[in-house]
């Protein structure tokens, strides 16, 4: 049986948005992802025995809800606390490789993903937070106006460790439909 696709539950991110002593430094946790199912499949190439597989994938919004904890000065203002983090990417380009073994069974050929790396294009970002500062709407605008001027930068920060974890969770949820579907399926006409 297959398990639930959506959301996508992730443990943590941290981040270190700003250098120096005073930096910004955020940690997201309980991260749900939404979106991740809605994908199309832009190209792929499968192999075996060991030669890298490739595939493009397109999802049209990845959404992200999560806590998240900050230290440090943003924009000159103190801006440590903690609050609802929101993440809205337009148009996520994901370029997979990694390495696949097949297994023969009574049943057929099975595929396994041994590992997989995932890069991540982003056309659009949203980003925002919520209930944060004890609701004080000076720092959490300050925050907000951070996150939208420079989302790019945060998305480029966040995205080794979201890809890592995305990879992950990708691996898994094709290696429970690959343990259980023959790979002739995979070749219908």
């Amino acid at each position: 049986m297959l398990p639930s696709v959506e959301p996508f539950k992730m443990d943590a991110l941290a981040l270190q948005l700003t250098g120096g002593p005073q930096g910004y430094k955020i940690t997201l946790k309980n991260m749900e992802v939404f979106g991740a199912s809605e994908f199309k499949v832009n190209s792929m190439k499968l192999s075996e025995n060991g030669k890298p597989f490739e595939a493009q994938i397109y999802m049209p919004k990845l959404r992200i809800e999560a806590v998240y904890t900050s230290s440090g000065v943003l924009l000159i203002i103190p801006a440590s606390g903690h609050g609802e983090f929101h993440a809205v990417f337009d148009g996520v380009t994901a370029d997979l490789t990694g390495k696949i073994s097949a297994h023969q069974k009574p049943e057929g050929k099975f595929l396994h993903v041994d590992s997989l790396n995932i890069k991540l294009n982003v056309k659009k970002v949203q980003l925002n937070i919520s209930k944060a500062f004890n609701n004080n709407k000076i720092l959490t605008e300050a925050t907000n106006l951070f996150l939208r001027d420079n989302g790019g930068l945060v998305v480029e920060a966040m995205s080794p460790q979201l890809s890592k974890k995305l990879a992950s969770e990708f691996s898994k949820l094709a290696n429970q439909l690959l343990k259980n579907v023959p790979v002739e399926k995979f070749y219908l006409e």
